[in-house]
């Protein structure tokens, strides 16, 4: 058989370009090329656009286990993230890796699966084993146990999480207490004597601080609040809920732990005869995009993820450089959470059914 020609040189596999290639193009040094690479300060802005438009036009990739071996760094975060293509949940995940791409930073995602034992702890296990700077737990859930940290790999939680301490928590997060407690003052302030809840499962720390907000609502105007329902954030369990809800003519006011639930219960009230918003007021949670484009544009607690992903980001990077992360402010939570209030909600049929107004602080 015939040997096959040599190759010739327009065909011969190209170097991949490397660092001295850009450093050349740019008019740089090397060093100054690695800096940028490994997203480190001190190095000017101008300097940093000559190497970042050079590399473009080399198409230069920078290997990330020969960095790895150099700096000591991935460039890379992991994401705990629970295997669910919830609005909230997936919502937070995106935005908080498009905070990171913009960083210089990969995403690497370990999900899990509801049910599992120690499923969030397995996932933090396994993004260790793999490599990475900091490890993000983007949704936690109570699994009985206090997670085991890594001391020199930096990890944050949006919401609580045992084990994590206080200041690696994101103020707000996925959460919302003093979100659920506005939703609820919105209906309490509407005159109606009392609010119905149909929680998220208690499992998930966020339905859990929600349900705590709606309570403390009641608490505030020395009401006791009604007996909640519990859902598993699907719209078949806010039907559910709201066709219980719909045998109770006490029952003017609802506030739902999520917009799916939101859904299923109008649903159910509105087969039922029970008219939103003159019957049955109703508020959800998260705002999906399609809360304002219902036959009754939904009333609900829009939530700033990609100003959570900012926050969460900022914690990672300044544990990195062996800084704190920056305290919860005063008004963290406030602009990256608001009530949007559209046509659920309403006055009372019966306006003598009108609700004592919240006690003052002592």
């Amino acid at each position: 058989m015939p040997e096959p020609p040599p190759p010739t040189e327009a065909g011969a596999r190209r170097r991949p370009p490397g660092m001295t290639d850009v450093a050349r193009l740019a008019g740089v040094s090397q060093k100054t090329v690695s800096r940028v690479v490994n997203n480190e300060r001190y190095v000017s802005a101008e300097a940093r656009e000559k190497v970042l438009r050079a590399a473009r036009e080399l198409g230069f990739r920078p290997n990330t286990a020969a960095r790895a071996l150099i700096t000591g760094r991935f460039g890379r975060f992991g994401v705990v993230s629970l295997g669910t293509a919830l609005y909230g949940p997936a919502s937070l995940l995106v935005a908080f890796e498009r905070a990171t791409r913009a960083a210089g930073f990969s995403v690497m995602v370990a999900n899990t699966a509801a049910g599992e034992p120690d499923s969030i702890q397995s996932g933090i296990d396994w993004l260790l084993q793999q490599g990475v700077d900091g490890i993000v737990i983007s949704e936690p859930v109570d699994e009985g146990q206090r997670l085991r940290l890594d001391p020199d790999v930096p990890l944050i939680s949006f919401g609580h999480a045992p084990g994590v301490p206080a200041e690696r928590i994101i103020p707000g997060g996925a959460s919302g207490g003093a979100a659920g407690r506005e939703a609820t003052e919105h209906l309490l302030d509407l005159g109606h004597r009392r609010v119905w809840h149909v929680a998220g499962p208690q499992r998930w720390w966020a339905a859990g601080e929600r349900l705590d907000g709606w309570r403390a609502a009641h608490l505030d105007r020395g009401l006791e609040p009604p007996p909640h329902f519990e859902g598993d954030w699907s719209p078949a369990s806010g039907y559910e809920a709201g066709r219980r809800l719909a045998a109770l003519p006490e029952a003017t006011a609802v506030f739902c732990a999520n917009d799916d639930m939101a859904i299923g219960c109008v649903r159910a009230l509105t087969e039922a005869g029970r008219r939103v918003p003159e019957d049955v007021s109703l508020v959800g949670f998260d705002d999906v995009p399609a809360a304002a484009y219902l036959t009754v544009p939904l009333t609900t607690v829009r939530q700033d993820f990609e100003g959570d992903a900012a926050l969460g980001l900022d914690a990672l990077l300044r544990l990195l450089r062996g800084e704190p992360p920056r305290g919860p402010e005063p008004d963290d939570a406030e602009p990256r959470r608001r009530l949007v209030v559209r046509g659920s909600t309403a006055p009372p049929p019966n306006r003598q059914n009108e609700a004592p107004p919240r006690k003052e602080a002592p």
